[in-house]
Parts: C-alpha cells; sequence; structure tokens
C-alpha cells in the first residue's frame, strides 16, 4: 500500500504548569488576561484556562490533590506524570504543545509507528462552568509523541469526543487586546536534533531552518526552535547555557492594538522591554515563560 501522507495539526493549546492556580490567576489578571473559573481533572490536576478568539488557549495548570495525582502517574498516566517531572526539574514553565486531531486512536498508532510514543493514550471527562452559569461534561481523548533526550518538553493531541459549551465569547476579551497565538517558542542549543519528533506530532514536514534554528508552520501558529543565541538575538532572552533537550521559552501573541497593551503594562507596572514592534515580558511567578505582545 502506498505510504499515507501525514495529518497536519493546528495548535490546540498550551500547558503551562505553575504552582497554584490562586498566584497563576493573579499573574495573568495583572497582565491583563481574563481568565476561566478553576476545573478539576479526574486525575489530581486542576487548571484555569486563558480562551482567545482564534480557537486557541493557555492551560495554566496545578497540582489540586496530590496524592490522586502521584497515584495516576504510577498507573500510567503519562500526562500527569509528565507533568510531575517537570515541576521537579523546573518548577513553573511551558511544558507541552498540544495539537488539535479528529482521530486521537491514529495519532497514537502513528506515533508508535515512528518510534515517538510518549506512553499510553488517555481518556478522560470532566466539568467546565462558563460565566453565564451554565456548564457542561467534556470528554477528552490524548495521545502523546515525546523524546528522552527532552525530558522537559513533550507534545500530544487533544481529540474533544464531546466538546464543552461553545459559546466562550465573554472569557476570549481581554483587556489587553490580545487575540490568540502567534508563535510558541522553544529552545535547544542544536534544534534540527528534534526535527523529526516535531514532524511526527505535528504532521508537517516542511521546516525552515537556519543558523538560529528551526521553524515548523502548523495550520494556526508557527512553532519555532531556537539556539540560545537565536533567543538572544530576535528576544532579547537567555537561556541555561550548554544544557540540552526541548525546553519551553516564550510564548508571543498577537495583539489588537500594541498601544494598548503598552499602556495596560505600564498602569500596572509591569516590566517589560520594547523591541522593534514587540513588547516583551520576561517570566514571573504565575508566569513560568517569556510572554511576547506583538506580530
Amino acid at each position: 500500500m502506498p505510504e499515507q501522507p501525514p495529518v497536519s495539526r493546528p495548535v490546540d493549546h498550551l500547558v503551562l504548569p505553575v504552582d497554584s492556580l490562586v498566584s497563576s490567576r493573579e499573574r495573568y489578571r495583572k497582565l491583563g488576561f481574563t481568565v476561566a473559573a478553576d476545573a478539576q481533572h479526574p486525575f489530581g490536576t486542576e487548571n484555569a484556562c486563558v480562551f482567545f478568539i482564534d480557537g486557541t488557549y493557555l492551560e495554566p495548570l496545578a497540582i489540586g490533590e496530590r496524592e490522586v495525582a502521584e497515584e495516576a502517574a504510577r498507573t500510567g498516566n503519562a500526562f500527569v506524570a509528565r507533568d510531575l517531572a517537570f515541576r521537579f526539574r523546573r518548577g513553573e514553565g511551558l511544558s507541552a504543545v498540544v495539537f488539535g486531531t479528529r482521530q486521537a486512536a491514529a495519532d497514537d498508532e502513528a506515533f508508535r509507528a515512528a518510534g515517538v510514543s510518549g506512553g499510553q493514550p488517555l481518556a478522560f471527562s470532566r466539568e467546565m462552568k462558563l460565566p453565564d452559569g451554565r456548564s457542561g461534561i467534556g470528554s477528552f481523548r490524548l495521545s502523546f509523541a515525546a523524546d528522552f533526550r527532552a525530558p522537559d518538553f513533550f507534545f500530544f493531541t487533544c481529540q474533544r469526543v464531546n466538546p464543552l459549551p461553545a459559546d466562550r465569547s465573554t472569557l476570549e476579551v481581554h483587556e489587553n487586546g490580545v487575540t490568540g497565538l502567534a508563535e510558541v517558542i522553544l529552545t535547544e542549543p542544536n534544534p534540527t536534533d528534534f526535527q523529526y519528533l516535531l514532524q511526527v506530532a505535528s504532521g508537517e514536514r516542511r521546516v525552515d531552518a537556519g543558523s538560529f534554528g528551526m521553524r515548523i508552520d502548523t495550520p494556526n501558529v508557527p512553532v519555532s526552535v531556537l539556539t540560545p543565541a537565536g533567543l538572544t538575538a530576535f528576544y532579547g532572552l537567555s537561556s541555561e547555557a550548554g544544557e540540552r533537550g526541548l525546553r519551553g521559552a516564550a510564548i508571543r501573541f498577537s495583539v489588537a492594538d500594541l498601544g494598548v497593551t503598552e499602556r495596560l503594562l505600564a498602569a500596572r507596572a509591569v516590566p517589560f522591554i520594547r523591541k522593534a514592534d514587540r513588547l516583551i515580558v520576561p517570566k514571573a511567578a504565575g508566569q513560568g515563560v517569556a510572554f511576547i505582545f506583538g506580530d
């Protein structure tokens, strides 16, 4: 049979481990984001998501019930196991890029065939409450892709078997003018060592590579892997010298009006650096990676 073409997958959301949802919510609100109500997973983690009108979102993730989470990890829950390992090594930060899919089971087969499986697939359901008081039960299937050489980062696909209520319009309006994700920025001294993993996880074969790193354009959001020198040259950010393995470095956001964003950050005494037409906010407690505002 002829080889099947890869399935191109859009970025769905980003996972950001935080010490607590209370401190994370405070930080995100200070930055001008609207934050959804807390939601609990059945395996001990909890989140307070930040949704955007482009359909993507951020998932600040905390441990709600440690004993439940540790038991889930012991019994093969790859999502929780990797989250706990990340917290042990890194604390807060950006731990995963999640791609949208309609066929999580097929993704798992593809990841295994490619030698990049990150563990057993996961199926679960959870409740979500909207600002208008409505609630619904969402059901999901996840399939994981990872590389042992990158213990601090992984990818997975997320299939919404039973989607949560669709009207999130009140949650998608942000004081800072953010409309969505513009770029996910990872770092590694030799980015192309992880080219194959990223190609398989995203389903995108085309890679733009240069002296400062590589970039894969998914259907909606580019994912870049920059060398430490590239991270400094483009964004004035630094990374741990000599450390190998993929690591989350920054998230770049599209904004409706950069002037609005700049005035809000200044009024709230949020430190930032202006570099060309972008505002760079260094990582802080509750915000484990740099945030970059502007296209």
